[in-house]
C-alpha cells in the first residue's frame, strides 16, 4: 500500500477538509489558546515539557504580522499565568520576513521582549534556504539584545550548515538541530537519507563539544541511539541537550527517550490556520495520509 499512501498524498488538497481535521488532530492541540494549554498541561503531566506554535506563515501585510507578534506576546502571558512548562517557537516569514526585514525584526523583537520579562524563551524556527541567511541576521541581533533568550534552528541536509554551527557556537547560540523539509536543489542540500543522517550526526558532535545547547529533534531511530553514544561519551549532564519531537509522531519513542532519564521537548502547534501545516505533515508522512483514504471510505459506510 505504500503506493497508495503516495498517490492519496498528492491529491490532498482535494480532500474535504473535515476529513483532513479528523486525521490530522493527532498533530495539532486545537485552534485555541485554551486547547494549547490543556494539551501542555497534559504533556507536563507527562514528564514532557513543549514549544508552543501559533500556526501560520507567509503573511503579505504589516497588519497580519503585527497582529501575529500580538498573539505572541499574550501567548508567553498565558503561560506565565498558567505556570506552564513551555517556551514558544515562531516562524519570522509569520512575522513579515518577506514583506521587510526590519518590520520582521521589529515584530520578533517585541516578542523576545516579552520573554526576556517572563524569563521564557523563543525559537526562531528554520524555513526554505531563500530565507536562512535574513533568519540567522535577525537571530544574532536578537541574541546580541537578549542573551539566553532567543534560539534558532540548523538544517542537517543544508550543505552550508557545518559552517553555520561554527558561527552560531561563537555567538554563544541555543540551537535545535532537525534534518530539514523543504525541497531545496541538489547543489545545496543532501537529498540522500543516509548522507543526511551521516551529516545529522557530524553537526550534532560539533554543536556539543563546543558546548552550544542542542536541541536533538529527531523521530529516527537511527538517530537517537547514537545521540545517547554521543552524549555519553562526552560526559554531557542533562542541562546541556534535549530531544524533541513533533505532537503526535513517533509516541512510543518518546516515552522511551523519557524512561531512559533524557530531557523531552514536544512541538505543540495550534491555530486557525491548522489546515496549511497538515497537508505538509500528511504530505511529509505518506504512511499517515493513507489514513485519510480510509477516513473517506468510512465516511460512506
Amino acid at each position: 500500500m505504500h503506493w497508495l499512501n503516495k498517490v492519496v498524498a498528492g491529491v490532498l488538497p482535494s480532500v474535504p477538509k473535515a476529513i483532513v481535521r479528523r486525521v490530522s488532530a493527532r498533530y495539532i492541540a486545537g485552534e485555541s489558546l485554551e486547547d494549547a494549554v490543556r494539551t501542555v498541561r497534559e504533556l507536563n503531566r507527562q514528564g514532557m515539557c513543549a514549544t508552543l506554535d501559533v500556526l501560520g506563515e507567509f503573511v503579505t501585510s504589516e497588519s497580519e504580522a503585527r497582529r501575529a507578534g500580538a498573539e505572541y506576546r499574550n501567548l508567553l502571558g498565558a503561560i506565565h499565568r498558567e505556570g506552564l512548562d513551555t517556551n514558544v517557537s515562531l516562524k519570522l516569514t509569520q512575522m513579515g520576513l518577506k514583506i521587510d526585514p526590519e518590520l520582521c525584526f521589529d515584530v520578533t523583537r517585541g516578542i523576545v521582549e516579552e520573554a526576556h520579562r517572563l524569563e521564557n524563551f523563543v525559537r526562531i524556527d528554520m524555513e526554505d534556504s531563500s530565507c536562512t541567511d535574513e533568519t540567522l541576521r535577525i537571530h544574532r541581533r536578537l541574541l546580541e539584545l537578549y542573551p539566553g533568550r532567543v534560539g534558532v534552528v540548523i538544517q542537517a541536509y543544508l550543505k552550508r550548515s557545518a559552517a553555520d554551527v561554527r558561527d552560531l557556537a561563537a555567538q554563544g547560540a541555543r540551537v535545535r538541530l532537525c534534518k530539514g523539509i523543504y525541497i531545496e536543489a541538489p547543489e545545496i542540500a543532501y537529498r540522500d537519507s543516509l548522507e543526511v543522517n551521516r551529516n545529522y550526526l557530524a553537526l550534532l558532535t560539533d554543536l556539543l563539544e563546543r558546548g552550544v545547547h542542542t536541541g536533538i529533534a529527531t523521530h529516527d531511530e537511527r538517530l537517537v541511539e547514537p545521540s545517547y553514544d554521543i552524549i555519553r561519551r562526552l560526559g554531557l549532564s542533562k542541562d546541556r541537550y534535549e530531544f524533541q519531537m513533533l505532537l503526535g509522531v513517533r509516541e512510543s519513542l518518546r516515552r522511551a527517550i523519557v524512561a531512559a532519564g533524557h530531557e523531552l521537548r514536544v512541538y505543540v502547534p495550534y491555530g486557525s490556520h491548522w489546515y496549511a501545516y497538515s497537508l505538509r505533515r500528511l504530505k511529509e508522512n505518506p504512511q499517515v495520509a493513507g489514513h485519510v483514504l480510509r477516513g473517506i471510505w468510512n465516511r460512506h459506510d
